[in-house]
């Protein structure tokens, strides 16, 4: 299958002017006749659902929470990226545009991230005319602040809770759609497929998760806004129930993958503590404007700190390796995501880790107390204040800044990261991988978009410090409500799609048919039992660190172990009714198979990119040792997937750096 990307011709500054000046659109009277289905309510999907209903058309949402309130995106703690240049400091949408194709390693759609950086101004008004908080500076303005990998402050916050308040506007804007009847919101339903009708996506299968009762959706598009699949190794930062299962449905109906093995490791998560754990906990990347990250110096006092025998605050300066700010002088602690985290693994692997498995670094705010401390106190008129004034309101500053953060840290770890450093280590965190989509978010079946994080096109192999929430509000806000129009113009008279078609009967019998099979297997180990074995194959073998015959491995791996979970899972309770034992398996058996195309994906890319190494092409020279090789060409690998099969085809998708014409080249892999 050759893929049209329908990139614009064009300067890339002007493709996204240009194209909306030409595109087909829907008139008024028009789009009140038009269905649109939207599954997921985090920023993307709330905030597509709210403009698309506020443009006229009709639309379902759907949320397997009890309220798009709970999404995952309420989990975003440090900021949203904009190119609005508030401080002065040189910033523009070029620059935005070149730090995110730069922080994705080489490997994002330009002309997507472009849209992305042009749009992104526009997304700051609109949520300060909901009434998001952002912070604000004394004088009143919209305060700023920094991120990994960027030499300017562009990014916008709520504190720590910067993705709970933007996803409060996105639902209040929903809920006003939803009291004029434009949008009918169905919680607690989980999409379990996708109806194609002539080739086409018309609507979606759903069970009741509360009454177990499996229903039928038409619409005229179908959009997935459905987050992340970072839940494939078990462990990691997303909520519990965050799952790909949307996203592999419309993968198994055609829509292809796109850089599946693309995982973000984040630098600053609270460490591993044992295997009693369900998930991670992210701290900010906003920590590291203030917080200082090291290891000892010496092997000796790494041993002793991890025994007990010595504290961090017992080391001197002179006995500490602030490793990040001696390899990368010019962005300190605030390298990209990427380069943290392989720096703090080979400093953990060289045995200077500080926790009791030898896998975690320290945060430090000691210097930050000093800085703001001696600052406040010349603010107040004390000129010769003492070391325990100069501590004290030292810290107040930081608590005002991070304090919803620290006293988190301090309710998980039982220490207080105000007199002890906080220790962290990476964990994965976002995926940049997901359903390939077009220019204008179309995936490869007709009518079915993707949108937000469950698609691939922005961020390449890494993703820049709080762009997430600037995708997901731009995808949601200002690029699907133009493009869905373009296609659904062709739709003004095709009237209602019925249900009660072959393809929605045969859809529904396949779910049942799942469904009656998990509930009457008469298996003996649990859904999490198969879950976090697939976990420890992928963060081990498919994780940070990979190498030919570890992917190998994997891949056989994963394939018996699915193999076992089909014959031998144990799914209590019935179908019919509330049962999250039997939820949890469909998406499980989801990531089973994901998981082997992830490790294919990574098998086929012999190059370190993003936060994974690859032992077989890493340099071993130059000041950043161990740091991938950067290639002169973006790629994605995009598979197809045949059910109860091997992957099909495979298609390497090539863009050059000087935006030209997409050239595609087909191969196999059998």
């Amino acid at each position: 299958m050759a893929l049209d990307s329908k990139v614009p011709q064009g300067p890339i500054a002007d493709k996204w002017t240009d194209y909306k000046n030409h595109i087909d659109l829907v008139n008024p009277a028009n789009k009140r006749n038009i269905d649109v289905i939207v599954v997921g309510t985090g920023l993307a999907g709330g905030s597509a659902a709210a403009t698309l209903a506020e443009l006229g058309y009709n639309v379902k949402a759907f949320a397997y929470q009890d309220s798009p309130r709970r999404a995952h995106s309420i989990a975003a703690q440090g900021g949203i990226n904009a190119a609005k240049n508030y401080q002065g400091d040189g910033d523009s949408t070029y620059r935005l545009f070149y730090d995110t194709v730069k922080g994705g390693d080489y490997r994002a759609r330009e002309a997507n991230v472009y849209r992305l950086a042009e749009v992104s101004a526009n997304i700051i008004d609109q949520c300060v005319a909901q009434g998001v908080p952002f912070a604000r500076d004394y004088g009143g303005l919209l305060d700023n602040r920094s991120f990994g990998g960027v030499l300017v402050s562009r990014t916008f916050y709520a504190k720590g809770q910067t993705g709970q308040q933007l996803l409060l506007g996105a639902y209040s804007a929903m809920n006003r759609q939803i009291g004029r009847g434009k949008i009918k919101m169905y919680n607690r339903h989980e999409m379990m497929d996708v109806v194609l009708v002539d080739g086409k996506a018309r609507g979606i299968i759903t069970r009741n998760l509360v009454t177990g009762e499996v229903e039928r959706h038409s619409a005229h598009a179908v959009v997935i806004a459905s987050g992340g699949y970072g839940n494939v190794f078990f462990l990691s930062t997303n909520a519990m129930g965050s799952n790909v299962s949307a996203s592999w449905k419309i993968h198994k109906k055609g829509a292809y993958f796109a850089n599946p093995c693309y995982t973000q490791i984040h630098p600053t998560c609270i460490p591993v503590s044992g295997d009693h754990q369900s998930k991670l906990t992210l701290m900010s990347e906003s920590l590291r404007n203030d917080g200082r990250i090291w290891v000892p110096a010496k092997l000796e006092d790494a041993q002793a700190i991890r025994e007990g025998k010595k504290k961090p605050t017992d080391l001197s300066e002179a006995d500490r390796d602030y490793y990040l700010e001696r390899r990368y002088p010019a962005f300190g602690n605030l390298v990209p995501r990427d380069v943290a985290s392989r720096a703090a693994k080979e400093r953990c692997d060289a045995g200077f880790g500080v926790n009791k498995t030898g896998e975690a670094v320290y945060l430090d705010f000691a210097a930050a107390f000093v800085r703001y401390g001696t600052e406040q106190a010349l603010i107040h008129g004390d000129h010769n204040p003492s070391a325990e004034k100069i501590d004290k309101l030292g810290k107040e500053v930081v608590k005002a800044k991070y304090g919803n953060l620290f006293q988190m840290y301090e309710k998980i770890e039982d220490e207080n990261p105000y007199e002890t450093p906080m220790k962290i280590y990476p964990a994965v965190h976002y995926t940049m991988g997901g359903t390939w989509v077009d220019y204008n978010l179309m995936t490869t079946i007709p009518g079915c978009y993707c949108i937000g994080e469950a698609n691939f096109s922005d961020h390449g192999a890494n993703r820049l410090g709080a762009s997430a929430l600037m995708q997901g509000l731009a995808d949601g806000y200002f690029v699907l409500p133009y493009t869905i129009g373009d296609y659904l113009s062709d739709d003004i008279r095709t009237g209602a799609i019925p249900t009660d078609s072959p393809e929605f009967e045969e859809a529904e019998k396949s779910v049942k048919d799942q469904i009656n099979f998990f509930v009457n297997n008469n298996g003996t180990k649990s859904v999490d039992h198969f879950h976090k074995r697939l976990g420890k194959i992928m963060w081990n073998k498919v994780g940070m660190a990979r190498n030919k015959q570890g992917l190998t491995e994997a891949m056989a791996e994963i394939k018996a172990l699915r193999e076992e979970f089909w014959k031998d899972v144990k799914v209590p309770g019935k179908g019919d009714t509330y049962n999250e034992e039997l939820a949890k398996a469909g998406r499980v058996a989801d990531f089973l198979e994901l998981g082997e195309l992830f490790a294919k994906d990574a098998l086929v890319r012999e190059e370190s990119c993003g936060g994974h190494f690859r032992e077989e092409s890493a340099e071993t020279e130059g000041p950043q040792k161990g740091e991938a090789k950067r290639d002169d060409v973006n790629f994605a690998f995009v598979s197809a997937w045949e059910y109860k099969g091997e992957p099909a085809d495979a298609v390497l998708h090539k863009e050059e750096l000087e935006f030209n014409d997409i050239e595609l080249k087909t191969r196999s892999y059998k």
